[in-house]
């Protein structure tokens, strides 16, 4: 069996190095609307915790306040 020739090592190794930036691009791209994705609910629930502590300051500047007068 006669070994490979250098040409045909390197054509083996730049189709390997090929496929793992194919790979390597598919990934990114998955991360990449992953991180879309979380950066969109990240803002949603920053937007529904804004409303939320809205609402909780409306209850409390609804509440009697109390003095120290009232307490006696």
């Amino acid at each position: 069996m006669a070994s490979p020739s250098p040409l045909d090592l390197i054509a083996e190794r730049v189709e390997r190095l090929l496929l793992r930036h194919a790979e390597l691009q598919r990934t990114n791209a998955l991360l990449s609307e992953q991180v879309a994705a979380l950066t969109q609910e990240r803002d949603s629930l920053k937007s529904r915790l804004s409303a939320a502590r809205a609402r909780v300051d409306a209850l409390l500047d609804r509440l009697p306040s109390t003095t120290a007068k009232d307490a006696e």
